[in-house]
């Protein structure tokens, strides 16, 4: 699978984070993800693309207001596997969170999302280091 194919498929996943009213959100992940897709976020596994589906509107419903999300780095992809940072930002420039996702691709579409909210820490912080 080519790189521009699993771009394609994670910019219209990036973008029902921010179409223009709900309604849109769902076809717009229906055009990214298979409908059985697995979903690895904050709070757990889930499944199928209406869990995916309330996972985007929670964030859209941000308390501090409905913000961006955005792709800020390359989609990375050895084989059927693929990665990229992202942003989100609120309004006015508020609080921002980053991360990385890891999707899987089949047939053109994101089976799978594992969601990695926040920075990695440094090996060298006491955070990192083994007990």
């Amino acid at each position: 699978m080519h790189e521009e194919t699993a771009q394609s498929a994670i910019d219209t996943f990036i973008s029902a984070f921010n179409a223009s009213d709900d309604a849109y959100v769902t076809g717009l992940l229906s055009q990214a993800l298979t409908s059985d897709v697995l979903f690895w976020g904050p709070l757990g596994r889930s499944e199928g693309i209406e869990a995916v589906e309330r996972f985007v509107l929670d964030i859209r419903r941000h308390p501090a207001g409905a913000g961006t999300m955005e792709r800020r780095s390359a989609v990375d992809m050895p084989d059927e596997w693929a990665r990229y940072e992202w942003v989100f930002t609120t309004p006015d420039g508020g609080p921002r969170l980053t991360g990385t996702d890891v999707v899987h691709l089949r047939r053109s579409l994101i089976d799978q999302v594992i969601v990695f909210a926040g920075e990695i820490k440094p090996a060298d912080s006491p955070a990192a280091r083994p007990n």
